[in-house]
């Protein structure tokens, strides 16, 4: 059995602060969380519901048919105002929830020392104070400073930089930072630093001068619902005194004729439409991986033109593999042979012998799981051997040194791995050899590799030399690890460019290493690459003309990502871009579409961005972008059937008193017919499927709207041919004497069937149409509706309709044939518009 460390011997001398102590200092700073991380009451998440202007109007259109005495429509509405608010709750509550799961996956427990034990407590409860215990794979709880032992740590989530830091026990070079995660070496550090006074949390500070994008649909919804329900409540109040002055009706009944005519104009389904459908979308994104943390991205998702996203565990799989090795300018690629040759097992052996048994670090599991696979039943694995002392990474000597017992008690077994330069360095190769391995790493680069240099070396003596530089090393080769694409990326990709969206790579590697990634996933043929450096060099305009080529932007740092994305939201361009680190944050609230990844990202990088990727892969970023198109045009939809199903209601609500007929619709009528409007807005059309050339149309324009007055007016139109058939044959039954109740009833009936018809009229014409279930649904309440009313004496009194006969039912048939047929010719004309176009 090994005999106890330095630094185990370190941790079993040490008492730390006492529970009581811990106890105290967490109720007086607080816990150790970050900045933005508070949770959210359900009254609080209330409230900005209700902050919405769209809801204002429900509540207060409720509220004035309350005190008109309509009961009945107060109630309605303002029970639409509670489902809508339960929607909106329940998708917070199932987003908070998600965040918290990830939250406490980003910040694990920790071990610390205690009276003199060690103790696992949550990493909200490190004080200031704690000593820490450190292992590999631990992710660090709070800022802190090492006393004990050395350490490798991966920074990248804070700096970027992908090579692991080592640490050392001192002021400077011992200062651990929280959310690093240690990737070999066991310490001890004790906690200068908790929660918002960390590195990470200062940086986390910054976000609040960064100001988030505000949606286009938000801001044209509130415009039109203002105008409209300024313009709808001064024409139903005009309208009032126009009944009852002009035409000489009781006041009773001109003030419900001024309440239909409200009920009528008043666009009640479009806060609705807005809010149930993102909410719904952000619940099916949800079962695409993707976490929705705020309702309008999910629009914005369909409008994007540009995503920069990272390369590492978004287009690859963040999981590294040994790819290729390389001994005296020959070559052995692990997918080209059964075996591997012998000319390749020192190479093989050593670079497994200078690797940890069991690391933690991606690399050095890729060696160490190649090695247990190609030498297996070799005598090239020494399993039996124990490391006697090491030399870690330093950024003097980016390589490591393994040392082993070999023969005689003074002989010494060296192996090393490290930079290909730095290994180089050691071996004190002539200039020509050092060349040839640099033009060797550069090739395998080009092919998308990252590159280890090998070496062995042996040492008699007693006492260890101070540096690696002290040994004789003889270098074995090149080892050529990658980290590959994810299967899915291609496929992908090809969507996004048929999609028009314009994907650029981010990584912080080497620009042949980035190009090989490239092609490997299909980004481009020939891609164009800007490096961190030049980005730094070029001005403002410079870099957005740049960028409007490039396809790859290399060895970035953080830091360059937000002046990335503010350039290319030049031009009208919607922005996603994805982070995981806290320097990423920034960029990533300041972006249209800021998509944090949830397996490895940070909470502050959660916080500040709008989407969460919980699987990192990049074909869940095109579903989403795809769901978020299918939802923009589903309420495109949805808008202009409420705006044409209005139309005709209006007009048999406004009509009849100006041309002095018996009155058609009244608020009970109208209420009847808000059971088959609102159901068919909100669930019918969020349920349409998608275009199946959705994909390959190109992004919508950043400000075009759904209440555009194109779309309107084509609604508008819509409506205006389905309320002529009916007030027509209003007119005509009237003119024939067959009674109101009768006539009532036919142009009831008629509307009805008009609000199905429209509804067929504005779903997407695709072979994709057939697909969704809620139609036969909504034509089945139909028929039950009309049944209804007509059937039962008690309600066919209260809407003032009667049981039909043969002239009516033929009247009824002949104005619904009529609207039918002018939508058929109206979709038939929207349908040929494009084909002229493109022709």
């Amino acid at each position: 059995m090994a005999s106890p460390s330095p630094v185990d011997d370190a941790i079993a001398k040490r008492t730390g602060l006492s529970r009581d102590e811990a106890a105290r200092r967490l109720a007086a700073h607080g816990p150790n969380v970050l900045p933005g991380g508070e949770r959210k009451s359900l009254a609080r998440i209330a409230l900005g519901v209700l902050a919405e202007p769209m809801f204002l109007m429900l509540l207060v259109a409720g509220g004035i048919y309350l005190a008109l005495g309509d009961r009945a429509e107060a109630l309605f509405l303002l029970a639409s105002v509670l489902f809508v608010i339960g929607i909106t709750l329940a998708q917070e509550r199932k987003t908070q929830r998600a965040l918290e799961a990830l939250r406490e996956l980003s910040a694990p427990r920790a071990l610390v020392i205690r009276d003199g034990t060690e103790l696992r407590v949550p990493g909200v409860e490190v004080v200031v104070g704690d000593l820490l215990v450190l292992h590999e794979g631990d992710r660090i709880a709070a800022d802190a400073h090492l006393l004990e032992g050395q350490l490798d740590v991966d920074e990248s989530l804070l700096t970027g930089e992908a090579v692991p830091v080592s640490k050392l026990p001192g002021e400077a070079a011992g200062t651990l930072s929280a959310s690093s995660v240690v990737t070999r070496g066991l310490g001890v550090a004790e906690v200068f630093a908790t929660g918002s006074s960390t590195a990470v949390g200062a940086i986390g500070q910054s976000l609040a001068g960064t100001r988030e994008a505000v949606s286009g649909l938000q801001r044209s919804s509130r415009r039109l619902i203002r105008l409209l329900t300024v313009s709808g409540l001064s024409l139903a109040a005009a309208y009032c005194l126009l009944a009852w002055l002009w035409d000489h009706h009781g006041l009773l009944e001109s003030v419900l004729a001024g309440v239909a005519l409200s009920m009528a104009v008043l666009p009640e389904e479009i806060p609705v439409i807005l809010t149930v459908f993102l909410a719904l979308g952000a619940w099916r994104i949800a079962r695409q991986n993707v976490l929705t943390r705020r309702m309008d991205a999910v629009e914005t998702l369909g409008a994007i033109s540009v995503l920069a996203v990272d390369k590492t565990g978004t287009l690859t799989q963040n999981r590294m593999r040994v790819a290729e090795l390389a001994v005296d300018g020959r070559h052995f690629s692990a997918m080209d042979a059964p075996t591997l040759p012998e000319h390749f097992h020192a190479l093989l052996e050593f670079a497994v012998l200078a690797t940890p048994p069991d690391p933690f670090d991606p690399m050095e599991r890729a060696i160490q799981d190649t090695g247990q696979c190609w030498l297996e039943g070799t005598e090239h694995l020494h399993a039996e051997l124990q490391v006697e002392t090491e030399y870690g990474l330093s950024p003097d000597i980016l390589a490591m040194t393994r040392v082993y017992p070999h023969g005689a008690p003074d002989c010494h077994l060296l192996a090393t791995k490290g930079a290909p330069e730095a290994v180089a360095d050691l071996c004190h190769l002539p200039g020509p050899a050092r060349a040839a391995i640099h033009a060797q790493v550069q090739a395998m680069a080009e092919r998308g590799l990252r590159v280890l240099g090998v070496a062995r070396g042996t040492w008699r003596g007693g006492a260890w030399p101070t540096s690696q530089h002290d040994f004789d090393f003889a270098f074995l080769g090149l080892v050529g690890l990658i980290d590959p694409p994810r299967p899915d990326v291609p496929a992908a990709l090809a969507e996004c460019r048929a999609a028009g969206v314009r994907v650029i790579m981010l990584t912080g590697d080497h620009p042949a290493t980035a190009r090989a990634i490239a092609r490997m996933v299909g980004l481009t043929g020939e891609p164009q690459v800007l490096t961190g450096a030049e980005i730094d060099a070029l001005d403002d305009p410079s870099l957005r003309a740049r960028l409007d080529t490039v396809d790859i932007c290399a060895r970035v740092q953080p830091v360059q990502k937000l002046r990335l994305v503010q350039q290319l939201r030049h031009g009208d361009r919607v922005v996603a871009m994805t982070g995981d680190g806290v320097n990423d944050a920034p960029a990533l609230k300041a972006a249209d579409v800021g998509i944090a990844m949830g397996e490895r990202g940070t909470d502050v990088a959660r916080e500040a961005a709008a989407l969460v990727l919980l699987d990192d892969s990049f074909a869940s970023i095109v579903a989403a972008i795809r769901q978020g198109r299918r939802i923009y045009a589903n309420i495109t939809r949805a808008t202009r059937f409420v705006f044409a199903v209005h139309v005709p209601v209006i007009a048999l609500a406004l009509v009849p008193t100006l041309a002095h007929w018996p009155l058609v619709m009244m608020p009970v009528n109208i209420m009847l017919l808000e059971l088959l409007i609102d159901p068919a807005c909100s669930v019918v059309f969020e349920a349409e499927p998608a275009a199946d050339d959705l994909m390959r149309r190109p992004p919508r324009r950043p400000h075009a709207s759904p209440f555009a007055w194109r779309n309107l007016a084509r609604g508008v139109l819509q409506g205006l041919g389905v309320a002529m058939a009916l007030l027509t044959g209003y007119g005509l039954l009237l003119g024939h004497g067959g009674g109101v109740a009768q006539a009532r009833t036919a142009v009831f009936a008629a509307l009805v069937g008009g609000v199905f018809a429209l509804t067929l009229a504005n779903r997407q014409g695709s072979p994709g149409a057939a697909r969704n279930p809620w139609v036969g649904r909504m034509l089945a309440a139909v028929l039950v509706m009309l049944a209804a009313v007509i059937a039962i004496p008690f309600l066919r009194r209260v809407m003032g309709l009667a049981v039909p006969d043969a002239h009516t039912v033929l009247a009824m048939a002949a104005m619904l044939a009529v609207a039918v047929g002018w939508l058929a010719l109206m979709r038939w004309r929207g349908a040929a518009a494009p084909a002229r176009r493109s022709g």
